[in-house]
């Protein structure tokens, strides 16, 4: 019996955590495309960069805070992040407020590298 190769698979988060769903969503899809075989990484840019805040005080908007939900993405062998280092920048945002210890800061000439050898991109 023939094995699929895995595929290489993005997920660009770009969205703040709350508000919308769109947040929620791109985690959701990521976990649930961890049970299959796939080569999974997650990329957070624009307004996504807040879902990295530590001591996110999301409980008077009724909602969990995404600052307890990412440490879980290496359980579900998510261990690719990546964190677009300008969108960090313009935000004010440093490495030490980031909730995650083994993100990848990358700037954008790294993200287009990134784009290209991905053979699915799904962005949120």
């Amino acid at each position: 019996m023939n094995q699929t190769p895995s595929k290489k698979i993005l997920f660009i988060s770009r969205h703040a955590p709350y508000g919308t769903s769109l947040a929620k969503d791109a985690l959701d899809a990521v976990l649930s495309s961890s049970a299959y075989d796939q080569q999974l990484s997650l990329l957070f840019m624009d307004d996504g960069v807040f879902q990295l805040l530590k001591n996110q005080a999301s409980g008077e908007i009724a909602h969990k805070s995404f600052s307890s939900l990412l440490p879980v993405l290496p359980l579900y062998e998510i261990n690719s992040i990546y964190v677009h280092y300008e969108s960090l920048k313009k935000r004010q945002i440093t490495i030490n407020e980031l909730v995650l210890d083994s993100v990848q800061i990358i700037d954008s000439s790294a993200i287009c590298s990134l784009l290209a050898q991905q053979d699915q991109l799904l962005s949120f």
